[in-house]
């Protein structure tokens, strides 16, 4: 039931597609014709024109041997040309949805998933997916097509000869039925360490720096070397089936070639009949009968991986959403009203994060959100932007549930800076704007006068066309947080989310962020995970956190006096500024 199912998914991948599909299928059809007819054309050339010398029939007749094999040559080349393009056109469509599904789904997906397996089911198993649509398939089909077609003359031309040469069928049969049995396990397995060896190298290559300042090289190359290893026995494995296949397959055709010439020679001494013409056709045939079966074996695993490829790639296009966006309202200029109600959530809902959260931020305040590590300050801003769904309570927005907006609206109207900076290859530019192209060169220089840190763009080398490489390696981390600004200030959001990871950067750079931060959080609601005294004692509102729960809110001044989990933050954060 479980292959129907994909089957029938496969099959509806060719339904926009389906008269590339049926052209595709009428050529191997006329494929798996044309062949067999060649050599019974011989057959009848030889017997009749060249053995009683028939100058005139002969040319004629070779002209139409000719011709055919010309129209031959013709369909075979539409014939790879058709099909490598209906594949190529369903994969490019497989592989479009796949990555539109991975840049939509809920984000719980990708920290349950490696990031390497995922792009080996976006890359490699999508390009193995081809196997399934591509000349492979409708060879499979113009293989069987033309050994029942040879058979047909092979029996029409000679019963005993054709029965003689089958003699070895068991026997390859058998033979094709283990190496496919076999190869198809290692080929499994092979797909398998593909997706590890891709999540490694990925993961390990983006921790470079970690390797290195724990001197840990050594180390994880041992563990590369294993798994490359692996790779390597898998693969070897996969070869020696090839190796002693493809010797068993012509050791039993040159076996049923040289029992088809044992037959002619015992025949042709006790009955007449067998021409030239027939014996050459013969041969023939029994090259055309032999000649797809070497391979179709192979041709069966090669669609066998393709079916496994399919599975795993229809089962991440079927991997249900999970942020659940049935809401309905657009909003439109909203006011920022933030209203926290007893909100309890975890990333695993038998381990809550936050338990009963209520608070308030009014429209164009600042809230600062303090506590320990692990006290549910990124989780706050995690449920507010519904990257995960909450197990109780409610969260409103200008007093509508979050729920009821679209999340599309909803995310448009907050801004974040996040303290993990992530920055794309490409100009600066191009990572401020993101997907807003209106957004040209021009706005981008009036934007950096307006909010007074223009000279920072002028320190580096083309300003805002400075090139980023990947991660934004060619930045300070202080560069990359005002360019982060930027983007979000960009957005111009009703919401801004910041946060304030200053401790690391230079005092030039953090000049240039108090600016951005004095110049965009006017007038609009603001939270703030804070580290900087500075931001804490000036914020609106501060909420204390302390294992998910709020432990203290209020101002500075009231906090202080009457909160020991603020005092005792506080002071620690005061001695290590000083």
């Amino acid at each position: 039931m479980k292959e129907k199912g994909l089957y029938h998914k496969i099959f509806l991948e060719i339904i926009p597609f389906r008269k590339w599909f049926i052209v595709a299928l009428l050529l191997s059809i006329f494929v798996s014709i044309l062949g067999p007819i060649r050599p019974f054309l011989l057959q009848y050339i030889i017997d009749h024109f060249i053995t009683t010398f028939n100058k005139e029939k002969l040319i004629s007749y070779s002209m139409l041997l000719f011709g055919l094999l010309i129209i031959e040559s013709f369909l075979r080349y539409f014939f790879v040309f058709i099909t490598a393009w209906f594949s190529q056109n369903i994969v490019h469509s497989i592989r479009t949805r796949v990555f539109q599904k991975l840049i939509g789904i809920h984000v719980q997906l990708f920290d349950q998933t490696p990031i390497g397996t995922l792009t080996t089911r976006t890359i490699n198993d999508v390009e193995t997916i081809n196997e399934v649509y591509s000349e492979n398939f409708f060879t499979i089909i113009s293989d069987f097509l033309t050994i029942i077609i040879v058979l047909s003359f092979m029996f029409y031309t000679d019963v005993k000869l054709t029965l003689i040469s089958l003699v070895t069928l068991p026997l390859l049969y058998w033979a094709t039925y283990i190496f496919k049995e076999k190869v198809k396990i290692v080929n499994q397995k092979i797909r398998d360490k593909i997706s590890e060896f891709n999540a490694f190298t990925q993961e390990h290559l983006t921790g470079i720096k970690l390797i290195k300042s724990f001197t840990a090289e050594q180390l994880e190359l041992q563990k590369f070397k294993k798994i490359n290893q692996e790779q390597t026995d898998l693969n070897i494995k996969a070869i020696w089936y090839y190796s002693w296949f493809f010797p068993v397959l012509e050791t039993l055709i040159a076996i049923s070639v040289g029992l088809v010439v044992m037959g002619v020679g015992y025949f042709s001494l006790n009955e007449s009949g067998y021409t030239a013409g027939m014996i050459s056709s013969f041969y023939l045939y029994l090259n055309m009968l032999f000649r797809p079966m070497r391979f179709l074996a192979d041709k069966f695993n090669q669609l066998q991986m393709g079916f496994v490829a399919c599975e795993r790639v229809f089962k991440i296009i079927e991997t249900p959403n999970k942020e659940n966006d049935l809401g309905e309202i657009e909003l439109s200029n909203p006011k920022g009203n933030i209203h926290f109600e007893e909100v309890t959530f975890g990333y695993l809902p038998e381990k809550e994060i936050l338990k009963n959260i209520s608070f308030e931020i009014k429209a164009g305040e600042s809230l600062a959100i303090v506590g320990a590590t692990g006290s549910g300050k990124t989780s706050i801003i995690n449920v507010l932007n519904r990257f995960y769904p909450i197990q109780k309570g409610n969260i409103k927005i200008d007093n509508i549930s979050i729920n009821d907006i679209k999340i599309a609206s909803l995310r448009n109207h907050i801004g974040m800076v996040l303290q993990d900076i992530y920055l794309f290859s490409g100009s600066i530019l191009d990572n401020i704007r993101l997907e807003n192209k209106s957004f040209g060169i021009e706005k981008a220089m009036q934007m950096a006068r307006d909010l007074d840190i223009q000279d920072f763009f002028e320190q580096l080398p083309g300003g805002f066309d400075f090139q980023i490489q990947e991660r934004g390696n060619s930045l300070s981390h202080g560069q990359k947080q005002v360019i982060s600004f930027l983007r979000a200030i960009v957005k111009n959001p009703s919401i801004l989310i910041l946060d304030e990871a200053t401790s690391s950067i230079d005092s030039n750079t953090e000049y240039y962020i108090q600016k951005l931060v004095q110049n965009t959080i006017k007038n609009k609601t603001s939270i703030v995970i804070a580290h900087r005294l500075s931001t804490i004692i000036s914020s609106d509102k501060i909420l204390v956190l302390d294992k998910g729960e709020i432990v203290g809110e209020g101002t500075h001044a009231a906090l202080i006096q009457s909160n020991s989990y603020y005092k005792k933050y506080f002071k620690e954060l005061e001695s290590n500024t000083n």
